[in-house]
């Protein structure tokens, strides 16, 4: 048989072998670092025995895929030591994740953070007694007769859904059983660095219907260091949480009376007006138009783009004068519908038009987040309608427009190409050439990108782009998705050179995404010490007392008419108190103004970047800080803040 490996080249064997024993055949390296296999695209357990011609991909803890496996490993781990300490537990599911594993459980004692301590050690124990992992199956009548048994009711509702003429998969490892598909790793042994992270309530099977359930989430690394640093970022990533520092630096609340429908508050409402100020500039240099369209439309144009079949669960809906209405959750129909309102010549296009749209979508209350996931939110979309000879340049200059962006904020980001999905809609022929177009665009800029089978949107493959912040952590915010199936559902024209109709291509497209969910990652990535053109209040003056107040109120005028967000403290408090109270409140620049200050009409700087900065004239000062704001410099940390 032929071995096709992921880098082109093959290996051939007389008789079967598993993939493990391929991985040692190419390197013992390999085989020791391998976590499972992926044969013709369908990810597989090392122990699985190729006997035919295949593609084989060994997957490493590196692989997502692998990843996934190794941490699958970690959740049955977790399931096991459960079982061993309360035998009581019955046991839900337990999945790999993106950043780790859970395992859903219910018990009538509820789990504390004391008993996550004593299920480590457990999990310990069993990592060391090396167990070997088995794969079987039985028919199903026996496995259902297996789990009733042993009074597991969730594996039994989990068969019971399964067709009834399939063989049922299990794992086991020790003396511990689980109904699983897999893959897992061949041993406990290799799952060598983890830890119990949290508990939370899940209901069963995700529906408010059924049971809550207790959820334990851990995470899982092939080596100890690995796991410090996924620690050391999780405690970071707490000082840096945008829902305590929006309420600390006055940004956004939320309130039980809209849940998930975010308040923002004055210093949030400047952070959010200087993003669209942004915004609006980048996008009218770029060759955008903008407009508006209604919040609510009827149901017959949700029908005719599709989103009434393919996403109505997620849609608010009301009746107006005995027809159906739904309030938008994308834009995209609404700047179809601005397209169509007068006759386009391929004089016309490319046609770029930009929306900051709100949109509303209904988000199950478990999955709301702060600003990170919400029911409401502004969704800077854009639509361009093209030439199918304009696509390719159209795509390089929206690619070229979010880098500029991204890297305006510090972001570094990875790219996505996201394949035809199961639920979608247009023909095969269309889906190839978007897809092509989508992957020949990338390559002419020369970005690197892996492929996401499968995850594109209904109408279109896309390109996503995903931020990692100053912590490491990735955020899919920019997309670009090419549709040739909108202009057809809504019969859009445009008079070409021949005098003939012709049909336009359409890309959707969002630089941030959503703001307020932008706003969200720029908290954290910046831990609310926004550069000095984001910030909502960019100077503070503080009067050393109050016989220094009319100078103060001096230098306050003059910066506000400069242009900059400025503001005056002139409580009866300590000069070194207003400092500090300043400094908590992330504020870029102090002005101090005191005795010395007003006879040489000076003003002593402080900043967060370097501290004193020494006495400088207001004129000079104003100058400088102009310039920051203007080229929208992130300006760096230069010594310790006292």
């Amino acid at each position: 048989m032929k071995i096709t490996l992921k880098d082109g080249s093959f290996r051939e064997y007389a008789e079967a072998k598993s993939v493990f024993e391929i991985a040692m055949d190419l390197s013992e390296g390999l085989a020791r670092v391998a976590t499972a296999g992926e044969i013709d695209g369908e990810v597989v357990d090392l122990r699985t025995v190729v006997d035919k011609d295949c593609a084989l991909n060994i997957l490493t803890f590196q692989d997502e895929k692998g990843k996934g496996a190794f941490r699958h490993t970690a959740s049955h781990i977790l399931a096991q030591a459960v079982k061993r300490l309360y035998p009581e537990t019955k046991l839900a599911i337990g999945p790999s994740v993106a950043d780790g594993f859970y395992y859903d459980v219910d018990r009538d004692v509820p789990f504390t953070t004391d008993d996550l301590e004593k299920i480590e050690k457990e999990m310990k124990k069993i990592v060391k007694e090396n167990l070997p992992i088995e794969q079987f199956t039985k028919p199903r009548e026996e496995a259902l007769a297996y789990f009733k048994e042993k009074n597991e009711i969730y594996k039994v509702e989990l068969i019971e859904d399964l067709p009834e003429d399939e063989e049922i998969s299990f794992y086991s490892q020790g003396e511990f059983v689980d109904l699983c598909a897999g893959p897992h790793l061949m041993s406990t042994k290799a799952v060598k660095a983890f830890k119990l992270t949290s508990l939370a309530g899940a209901y069963w099977r995700g529906s408010e219907k059924n049971k809550m359930l207790q959820r334990i989430y851990g995470t899982a690394f092939p080596k100890k260091a690995e796991l410090d640093e996924y620690l050391n970022m999780l405690e970071e990533a707490k000082k840096r949480d945008h829902r305590k520092l929006g309420k600390e630096l006055g940004l956004f609340m939320m309130r039980d009376e809209g849940p998930g429908f975010p308040f923002f508050l004055p210093n949030g409402m400047v952070l959010k007006n200087t993003l669209l100020d942004y915004w609006r500039e980048i996008h009218r240099k770029a060759g955008y138009v903008e407009i508006s369209t209604p919040i609510m439309m009827s149901r017959h144009l949700w029908e005719t783009s599709g989103h009434w079949a393919h996403y109505k669960e997620n849609m608010y809906t009301t009746v107006i004068d005995d027809e159906d209405f739904a309030i938008k959750p994308m834009n995209c129909p609404g700047g179809i519908l601005a397209y169509q309102s007068e006759p386009r010549s391929y004089r016309d296009l490319p046609l770029r038009m930009g929306e900051l749209g709100i949109v509303h979508r209904h988000e199950k209350s478990g999955q709301m987040h702060g600003l990170m996931r919400v029911r409401c939110f502004t969704q800077d979309d854009a639509h361009i309608f093209m030439t199918p000879e304009q696509v390719k340049d159209e795509i390089k200059g929206v690619a070229q427009l979010i880098d500029g962006v991204y890297k305006k904020f510090g972001f570094k980001y990875h790219v996505e190409l996201s394949t035809r999905p199961e639920d979608s809609m247009g023909s095969d022929e269309d889906w190839n050439l978007a897809t092509d177009a989508l992957r020949a665009a990338l390559d002419d800029l020369g970005l690197p990108y892996v492929v996401n089978e499968g995850d594109g949107a209904f109408y279109g493959p896309k390109i996503d782009f995903h931020l990692e912040d100053s912590i490491g952590r990735t955020w899919q915010c920019g997309t670009i998705q090419l549709d040739f199936q909108l202009p057809v559902r809504f019969d859009l024209e445009y008079t070409g050179a021949d005098g003939e109709k012709h049909r336009p291509i359409m890309i959707h497209r969002v630089v941030f995404g959503s703001i307020e969910r932008f706003i969200g990652i720029l908290i954290e990535h910046f831990a609310g010490a926004f550069p000095t053109w984001l910030a909502p209040v960019q100077v503070k003056v503080l009067p050393i007392s109050d016989k220094y107040l009319d100078y103060a109120n001096q230098v306050l005028s003059a910066l506000k008419e400069a242009g900059i967000r400025a503001e005056i403290d002139t409580r009866a408090e300590k000069i070194g108190y207003k400092i500090r109270e300043a400094q908590m409140k992330k504020i870029p620049y102090m002005l101090v103004a005191g005795a010395k200050e007003e006879e040489e009409k000076k003003v002593s700087v402080r900043s967060r970047f370097a501290g004193d900065e020494g006495q400088k004239n207001l004129d000079e000062f104003i100058k400088d800080i102009l310039s920051e704001i203007e080229t929208k410099t992130i300006r760096e940390i230069e010594v310790e803040k006292e």
